[in-house]
């Protein structure tokens, strides 16, 4: 835990870039002209005069920690810092009695700020509720993910949710002028493309880069070669990233394990993003297995919530135990390629109304109009199938979209719409 209010005082020598360059005031903020421009929502709530409780919902290096430090400077507050990954309950009691001792004794109020708050379970996330309700501090929290599904409704209710955006490249550039380093125009596109919109990511490198060459002009060939470990391969829009990835994902589809996992440790090795991984992983189960195997999507989605509460090197376990997961999978593109077909159908067609029968009629307007009229209730026919029922508006063609493989499970899904059709078919015979 980190407090005190000399948040912006004399710079250690040995501080880090980031630290020195941190802004000072909210002009000094590089991007988020969408939160921070004149009458934009951030602007307009450090201006009046009151702290309010926040969530910063943004990207790594997006200026969150920032923002919260700005709120302390602007309001005059004590200011605490707590990390959800190193806190825990004793730390939160900590900052409580430090914020109760800086009101009663000096009548300042508190900003309490929570890096990463995803990642607090739902007890501790509880355990702000009081003091944010009787004024004791304004909570401000941080995170990359999305609060709706990783911070307790409670708190979030209480809570205004601004979200950062990555920085864009032309903010990186500005950041680079603030950094008095000597760039030709290649190693400047170098930088922009390695920070992929994170300003803290493109500060370290900038800061690396002066240690290796502290005069002179820097060019491109000696980015790449002073930050081979990471940018040489995985730079944004590299080749070698995306040839490493589509090695990765190919290996997974071939159903080699082995290669698989030399893939995704090569990537974790190179300094990969090991939730950008996890991402692709969950793209494999659905677009490479699919309904051959359901259970392939329920555990990439494990195994990226598993990295999310672990980090590394701990979670990188639970990708490893994925990626051969998919790779050993039975697999299918059917649902792949139904999806697309279907989508390609839609967006060429026109728009055809639903028919009446499966309308849904909840006024008696409707019910006098036809809506729902003749309706077959699938439960109440044979084995709950209403056969030769029609869903589709009237007029469309034929369509055969989803063709289950023979593999996994799509095996028994095939046989079981091979029945359906036979029932459908011998239900129009009998109509005729």
């Amino acid at each position: 835990m980190s407090l005190g209010n000399d948040l912006f005082g004399k710079v250690h020598p040995a501080a880090p870039l980031a630290e020195k360059l941190r802004p000072r005031s909210l002009d000094e903020i590089v991007g988020q002209k969408h939160l921070l421009g004149p009458g934009k929502p951030l602007r307009v709530a450090f201006e009046s005069g009151t702290p309010h409780s926040m969530i910063l919902w943004g990207p790594p290096g997006s200026g969150k920690t920032t923002l919260a430090r700005l709120m302390a400077l602007v309001f005059e507050a004590e200011f605490i810092a707590l990390s959800a990954v190193l806190s825990g309950v004793k730390d939160i009691r900590d900052a409580v009695q430090t914020a109760e001792r800086s009101l009663a004794e000096h009548g300042r109020r508190t900003i309490l700020f929570v890096d990463e708050v995803h990642r607090f379970n739902k007890a501790q996330q509880d355990a702000f509720l009081p003091f944010v309700e009787g004024g004791l501090f304004t909570f401000v929290g941080a995170t990359t993910e999305n609060p709706s599904f990783e911070v307790n409704s409670a708190l979030l209710s209480r809570a205004t949710v601004y979200v950062l955006e990555s920085l864009a490249d032309a903010d990186l550039l500005t950041l680079l002028a603030k950094t008095k380093i000597e760039l030709d125009e290649s190693a400047r596109a170098r930088l922009v493309g390695f920070a992929d919109g994170d300003a803290r990511r493109l500060l370290n490198a900038v800061e690396i880069l002066l240690n290796a060459k502290p005069q002179g002009v820097i060019d491109g060939v000696f980015v790449e070669d002073t930050l081979a470990k990471n940018l040489r391969r995985f730079d944004k829009g590299g080749e070698q990233f995306y040839d490493q990835i589509s090695a990765l994902h190919k290996s997974v589809r071939g159903s080699d394990a082995d290669a698989s996992l030399y893939w995704l440790v090569r990537m974790l090795d190179g300094g990969a993003d090991p939730l950008y991984l996890a991402r692709r992983i969950v793209r494999m189960a659905v677009e490479d297995i699919g309904l051959a195997d359901p259970r392939a999507l329920r555990l990439a989605l494990d195994a990226t919530e598993t990295y999310e509460r672990l980090g590394s090197p701990e979670g990188e376990l639970a990708l490893a135990a994925a990626v051969l997961y998919m790779a050993v999978a039975a697999k299918s593109n059917a649902v792949y390629n139904a999806y697309n077909a279907a989508r390609a159908f839609v967006a060429a067609d026109g728009t055809r109304p639903v028919p009446l029968h499966i309308r849904n009629a909840p006024t008696r307007l409707m019910k006098d109009l036809g809506y729902g009229k003749d309706y077959r209730y699938a439960h109440d026919e044979k084995d709950a199938f209403a056969a030769g029922e029609n869903y589709f508006p009237e007029g469309m063609p034929e369509v055969g979209w989803y063709q289950p493989t023979e593999r996994g499970l799509e095996g028994r899904i095939r046989e079981k719409l091979q029945e359906l059709r036979r029932l459908n078919e011998q239900a129009g015979k009998k109509k005729k």
